[in-house]
């Protein structure tokens, strides 16, 4: 069986770029890797991500959003990586099921154990063997995101980017939010970061990218070795 990976965070914290920096472990260690992401990455997957980031749908309940999201993991799993894990690969993936309990629970309210329970049926139980959380101050991971428009011309299109993995430039509704919704979002994150210390590591995303992933890498490295 191999191993799985996911990348958590705030908006703005990195983790398309450290996603890419993982990567290119595969190379020296002779090692199948796998990277993904949620949601989108496969062709349902992509029309979930359509509807859950489009700006213009903000009548989507806490609950159809959640239900969404869960839709898209489940036929992630069956499509992508279930698949790899049989094959012994290492899967990154940039989040996975601590996202949903940290925007849908921390951030939106929802009842903790109802989304648990939601995400263990989703999933059949099957959580990260590590957990790589970028931290950052919310103010600064929107003003990271906002950046992100203004570089992309400040033209939102998801449908244009939908087909491109490694494109993580639209700007949602998650990064519209207010500051508070972000704050308790990040809050969420470290709570259950720190009642799961086995599974996460914490890395601090003001580090420069470099760093980060060697940080990041160092702590793949130890899991691949254990």
């Amino acid at each position: 069986m191999g191993l799985f990976v996911s990348i958590e965070g705030i908006e703005g914290s990195g983790k398309s770029t450290l996603r890419s920096k993982l990567a290119e472990i595969a190379p020296r260690d002779e090692l199948e890797i796998v990277v993904t992401r949620e949601p989108g990455a496969t062709q349902l997957g992509r029309s979930i991500r359509t509807l859950l980031l489009d700006p213009e749908n903000l009548d989507i309940t806490p609950l159809t959003e959640v239900l969404l999201f869960n839709a898209d993991r489940a036929q992630h799993l069956q499509e992508v990586v279930r698949p790899a894990l049989e094959r012994d690969a290492l899967v990154i993936c940039d989040r996975y099921v601590h996202s949903t309990l940290a925007y849908q629970g921390y951030g939106r309210g929802l009842p903790m154990d109802q989304l648990k329970t939601l995400s263990d049926f989703a999933t059949g139980g099957l959580l990260p063997d590590l957990v790589l959380l970028l931290d950052l101050d919310p103010k600064e991971g929107l003003a990271r995101a906002m950046q992100r428009k203004v570089r992309s011309s400040g033209v939102y299109s998801l449908a244009a980017q939908q087909n491109d993995l490694n494109s993580d430039q639209a700007w949602s509704k998650f990064e519209e939010q207010e500051l508070d919704f972000h704050t308790r979002v990040r809050d969420g994150f470290l709570e259950l970061a720190s009642a799961d210390p086995d599974r996460f590591v914490i890395l601090p995303a003001q580090d420069d990218a470099e760093t980060l992933a060697k940080k990041a890498t160092d702590a793949v490295r130890r899991l691949l070795n254990s």
